[in-house]
């Protein structure tokens, strides 16, 4: 080799070496893409957070650093991949916000390096203006039952039949879309203020058995809740089987007409829980020895199992308590399959709540509402405000704004929504009448829809369309 090509290979050997030290124009010395751990850095430069009111075709726009060079960027709407994917420090796309329903979305960017490093999510809660009541592919059909009156609660049978509860006492009857003109049941009842025909389960062998749990406001031997059986036989029948009824629970006396609570649901273990209001005094939900302010379990004979959490520790029918601290959980949802369980606790004063169900939990009240860290109470796993906080859309909640949390319904992991959608839990306010979708592996709330009156109930049907249950009817949501 002569001098030149000597100098030459010496030269390019330590431009090298050069370049390697200082880490290829990052600030790490001896970093390479081989052993780089170091993730990028992210930041969203469009939208602000908390913007509110964005309407029409927006820019989502990221920047990023990294110690050696970013790789790309990426965008998710909602939990969801979003446009190109960038190559570079900076990226930006278009988003159509009429794709959406009105109100709140989560924006966020997050880059890669060229070893494979991710950055944690920059993110922005926004929200999109207008009055669309559903994303762009569902259909909202707003008439597809009508002629209820004061309802409050709904079930479905395996055949599709829906039962709605209704609260002047009658049960009544959806069958192939139509509601039927005669009653499957009517009760005598007291329908004074929040009191009434106001929670309707079946029974997991419906199918079998016709079995038909009711709660409701009697009169008899003094006003309070109770919870009976009733049956069709055959289960396909339209009619009560005269005779059937089976007292399952008569729970304690009543003073205020609200706070009954008065969901009832299967759990994945096949027992029956039912959700109990404080009847408008706070300190029932942390007594022991009352079931008023709690969530209980029963066996479906309406005696109370004995691996109950506070069976031993408790005496009567206070042994039936599964959990503690609760308001007015006038609705809750079981997820199919894997039993999680999701209570709505309606607030007093600044906050709803859902609150993740769990055997032996104590949610609080009424020492705390909304979002605590206080010992020895299960925070809820989302909360929003009664008024909007200063700016719109910061701290919890968001954009959320409503008085009186309603729900809920597991959407199914398959189904005929969206992958986007599937796997998802959505809520209603009665009085805000919005439709919400808590995301489960992200851990944020965005805006589904509007529910075309005031809801008290949602449900998935047995063909995954989304079913919100008004004071007057039944609104249908579904994909084309």
């Amino acid at each position: 080799m002569n001098k030149l090509s000597l100098s030459i290979t010496t030269l390019a050997a330590a431009a090298v070496l050069a370049l390697a030290s200082c880490g290829g124009g990052g600030d790490d010395a001896g970093t390479t893409p081989g052993n780089d751990t170091a993730a990028p850095v992210t930041t969203l430069t469009a939208p602000a957070a908390a913007a509110a009111g964005l309407t029409g075709t927006i820019t989502l726009s990221a920047s990023a650093t990294d110690n050696i060079a970013v790789g790309s960027i990426e965008f998710q709407v909602d939990g969801q991949a979003f446009g190109s994917t960038g190559t570079g420090g900076t990226h930006s796309v278009q988003l159509d916000t009429t794709a959406y329903a009105s109100g709140q979305h989560v924006v966020r960017a997050r880059a890669r390096d060229a070893a494979g490093n991710l950055s944690p999510w920059a993110s922005a809660t926004v929200e999109f203006g207008g009055t669309r009541t559903q994303p762009t592919g569902f259909t909202r059909n707003t008439a597809f039952v009508s002629g209820l009156s004061n309802a409050t609660a709904m079930a479905q049978a395996p055949d599709g039949r829906w039962f709605v509860a209704q609260q002047g006492g009658a049960l009544r009857v959806v069958k192939n879309g139509a509601l039927l003109p005669a009653a499957f049941t009517t009760l005598t009842v007291d329908s004074t203020v929040e009191r009434g025909l106001i929670g309707v389960a079946l029974h997991p062998g419906f199918a079998t058995n016709g079995w038909i749990y009711l709660y409701h406001t009697t009169p008899e031997n003094g006003t309070h809740n109770r919870i009976v059986r009733v049956t069709a036989n055959p289960p396909s029948s339209d009619t009560v089987s005269v005779g059937s009824t089976t007292l399952i629970a008569d729970l304690p006396a009543l003073g205020a007409g609200n706070h009954n609570g008065g969901a009832m649901h299967f759990g994945a273990d096949g027992k029956l829980y039912v959700a109990v209001g404080d009847n408008a005094n706070g300190a029932n939900a942390q007594d022991p020895s009352t079931v008023l302010g709690k969530m209980l379990r029963l066996n479906d004979d309406g005696t109370i199992p004995t691996d109950n959490p506070f069976y031993a520790s408790r005496s009567g029918q206070a042994r039936a308590a599964w959990a503690d601290g609760l308001r007015n959980p006038f609705t809750f949802a079981v997820q199919p399959g894997t039993g999680r369980m999701h209570i709505n606790d309606v607030g007093e004063g600044t906050w709803e709540e859902i609150d993740v169900g769990a055997a032996g939990a104590n949610y609080g009240w009424p020492a705390t509402e909304g979002p605590t860290t206080a010992a020895g109470v299960t925070a809820p796993l989302f909360a929003y405000r009664h008024s909007a906080t200063v700016p719109p859309g910061t701290g919890p909640g968001g954009f959320f704004t409503g008085c009186s949390i309603i729900g809920g319904a597991f959407y199914p992991d398959s189904g005929p929504f969206p992958v986007a959608y599937r796997g998802s839990y959505f809520f209603a306010d009665y009085c805000s009448q919005w439709i919400g979708r808590f995301d489960l592996a992200n851990g944020a709330a965005y805006a589904f829809g509007a529910a075309g009156g005031s809801p008290v109930g949602l449900r998935v049907g047995g063909d995954g369309a989304l079913y919100v249950l008004t004071r007057s009817g039944i609104t249908r949501f579904s994909t084309p």
